[in-house]
């Protein structure tokens, strides 16, 4: 018999309430040594009465009461949840009081490991809760959901269904090649092979947007002072949050701040003009920005388009060569002396904007180049399943590779035997992503990574 399991499950500190959660076969019995209530416990039926230290009847606090019988509950077992005040006191004294009566402080994550062992999530689905819980704009939290619900584990079962059916052939014309059965060819082998790399190449072609709605991008705001870079900041964030004057040089330090645009995670750091300067802070302040430069996933480079390209100008543009870059030609309301094609012929990837940042002209169209990057011409991501965890792309990418080696000496007309192993290779990896075919490692790897309570 497994052991009964408590934790606080809600953040700590105060709070209009705070929850515990007790999971495992006591979980009922603890719950009515510690609850008074007028009546008796119903399965899934709140009910109000108070806490009470059975040893000196003292009260703890007035709460409300759920038990949950199993399997239909959260971890699939026998689950009780005591709703106190949010207080820290009152939530530390009852889980004394839990934990007193036969129950053992949980681990990390493992209510939910809890769920994966018991079968009502598998290893994918439960890697979403985390998510769920950490995202930081709609698009994010849609995506977690999404996985969450079971979208990427029915994909991938169905991957691998297709490769089970190749395994099937493989093995029974090796064992039983004399036998009276349809004759695999080569020919239809390599269709059946190419089909499941195709499958597994157009699910891991969405990570990078998957990575980049989970995570968010980063964006570094860069240029040489007094050509609107604060001005941008506030315009995205819709405050004043960056000072911005005429003076050069007002920002000494990068400045980052989180808003969602089109409901994506965006980090923005406003940073230090760069040019030639003695100023000791202000030294510190441009290797900052250079730091953020090379950290960031889009550069947004201001140019003053009411001036001649500056020396600092041409260094920034060199730089840009190999990255996501979008130029802003500024100040338009001044004049426009730099030509898009004067900037094209020194950067000719990136996208040029013309703008007006003091006046909020072109925020609408940085904000539509930034969903183009994340989204990459997909319509949004409740369009197609996303993935959007780094070790579920590691296991794709490993699987297509033994595919496209299969493939491969499937065309070089090699045995089926060795053809099934690359085949299986790809069908175990697979099953690591739903939890399948997962190593214990692995999976109190992933657990570790949740908060208490969860």
């Amino acid at each position: 018999m497994c052991e009964t399991i408590a934790a606080i499950s809600t953040a700590y500190g105060e709070g209009g309430i705070g929850i515990i959660r007790i999971s495992g076969p006591e979980s009922l019995g603890i719950l009515r040594r510690i609850f008074s209530c007028k009546g008796s416990i119903e399965s899934r039926r709140m009910t109000y009465g108070r806490i009470i230290d059975p040893e000196d009847s003292s009260i703890i606090d007035e709460v409300l009461a759920v038990y949950m019988k199993a399997p239909s509950t959260y971890t699939g077992e026998d689950v009780a949840e005591i709703n106190c005040h949010g207080s820290t006191v009152s939530l530390r004294k009852t889980l004394a009081l839990v934990l007193r009566e036969g129950a053992r402080m949980a681990e990390p994550g493992e209510f939910t490991k809890r769920a994966f062992l018991n079968g009502r999530l598998d290893l994918s689905q439960a890697e979403a809760v985390i998510d769920v819980i950490k995202a930081k704009a709609d698009a994010s939290y849609d995506a977690a959901i999404s996985q969450m619900e079971g979208d990427l584990s029915r994909t991938v079962r169905q991957i691998r269904k297709n490769i089970l059916d190749i395994l099937v052939e493989l093995t029974v014309n090796i064992d039983y090649p004399d036998e009276d059965i349809e004759q695999l060819t080569y020919e239809k082998l390599q269709t059946g092979i190419k089909a499941a790399e195709n499958e597994v190449e157009e699910l891991l072609a969405t990570a990078g947007t998957g990575r980049m709605i989970k995570e968010g991008i980063r964006v570094a705001i860069v240029g040489r002072p007094n050509v609107g870079k604060s001005s941008l900041m506030n315009g995205l964030l819709r405050q004043s949050r960056a000072i911005v004057t005429e003076v050069p040089g007002t920002t000494r330090d990068t400045i980052e701040e989180t808003v969602s645009i089109r409901n994506i995670p965006v980090y923005l750091i406003d940073t230090a003009g760069i040019r030639q300067t003695e100023d000791v802070v202000e030294k510190i302040g441009i290797e900052r920005t250079k730091e953020a430069f090379n950290n960031a996933d889009l550069i947004v480079f201001i140019v003053d388009a009411s001036e001649p390209l500056t020396e600092e100008d041409e260094d920034i543009l060199a730089r840009l060569e190999g990255r996501r870059a979008l130029i802003l030609l500024n100040k338009t309301d001044l004049g426009n002396t730099v030509t898009p094609g004067e900037i094209a012929d020194k950067s000719p990837n990136s996208d040029i904007l013309y703008t007006c940042l003091l006046n909020g002209e072109g925020i609408k169209e940085i904000e539509d180049r930034i969903e183009e990057l994340v989204y990459g011409g997909q319509l949004s991501q409740k369009d197609c399943v996303m993935v959007n965890n780094v070790r579920h792309e590691e296991l794709l990418r490993r699987a297509l590779q033994f595919l496209v080696d299969a493939e491969t000496i499937t065309k070089a007309g090699e045995a089926l035997d060795i053809i099934e192993i690359d085949v299986r290779e790809a069908y175990d990896l697979l099953g690591e992503i739903i939890g399948e075919t997962v190593s214990d490692e692995v999976i109190d790897e992933v657990f570790s990574r949740f908060c208490l309570g969860k």
